[in-house]
């Protein structure tokens, strides 16, 4: 009986988990860049039932099984799905996105990062940089542009400005991506980073969450339902040991 308590009160936890997740989802359903985690679970060793109270039939012999009984779950883990959002037009020639494999590299004073959100400006001095202010890296450093807005970026990432090329965008590729860490604002830090097999480069372009909105709100709604199903069943084991308490104080 308390086994069933702890089994249910791991789902409960296990589901708060699972809700906090998806209300993140949906909170970043707009960000550009973002990218959806989703939550693993493991469940404990199941235990094998016997009849306690019966005869065995030899010394050697074991009780008659009744079968396996769930343990409960917990939360594994929760990893980050790196399926590529939708790709929408921008009117911005700053804008881009990566059809395809690949990150953009920027530099902060907290280091470097990797990055899909590509919704770029020009800071004051005329650098290429990220809506948060972070240097977008070229293959030779930071990118200044200047003042122009004559600018072209082709698939493979070269910059021209005014028909000049200026610099190259730096795009990396990462092949273990569950080694990559969030670090807010769309970055990734982590993971081993190489140049090759990158996407193509879309100018005035960028790349959407990769939310489904409508799947979210049915992973609410399973959640609650889960949840409650869960606190109905430690409410009927407290039923039940109120009344085995009582059936004691009588005895």
């Amino acid at each position: 009986m308390i086994r069933g308590l702890y089994t249910s009160a791991s789902g409960m936890m296990a589901e708060m988990v699972r809700n906090d997740v998806s209300a993140n989802n949906l909170a970043n359903v707009n960000t550009t860049g973002y990218k959806k985690d989703e939550v693993l679970f493991m469940t404990f060793p199941e235990v094998l039932i016997q009849r306690v109270n019966d005869q065995k039939q030899s010394e050697i012999s074991p009780r008659p099984v009744i079968g396996t009984l769930g343990a409960g779950a917990i939360v594994d883990e929760v990893i980050t799905s790196h399926e590529q959002g939708q790709l929408r037009e921008s009117t911005n020639p700053f804008d881009m996105a990566i059809a395809g494999e690949g990150f953009f590299v920027v530099q902060n004073d907290r280091g470097t990062f990797y990055t899909r959100n590509g919704s770029f400006t020009l800071d004051s001095q005329g650098y290429l940089v990220t809506t948060q202010g972070d240097y977008v890296m070229g293959q030779a450093g930071r990118i200044k542009i200047g003042s122009s807005n004559n600018v072209l970026v082709d698939a493979a990432g070269n910059v021209s400005v005014d028909g000049q090329q200026t610099a190259v965008i730096r795009i990396v590729t990462v092949a273990d991506k569950a080694a990559l860490t969030k670090a807010g604002d769309s970055l990734f830090t982590g993971g081993q980073a190489a140049a090759g097999n990158a996407g193509q480069v879309k100018q005035k372009s960028i790349e959407a969450s990769n939310v489904n909105v409508i799947t979210e709100m049915v992973n609410m709604i399973t959640i609650m339902r889960a949840y409650e199903a869960n606190q109905k069943m430690i409410q009927a084991h407290d039923v039940t040991l109120g009344q085995a308490i009582e059936i004691g104080r009588q005895q």
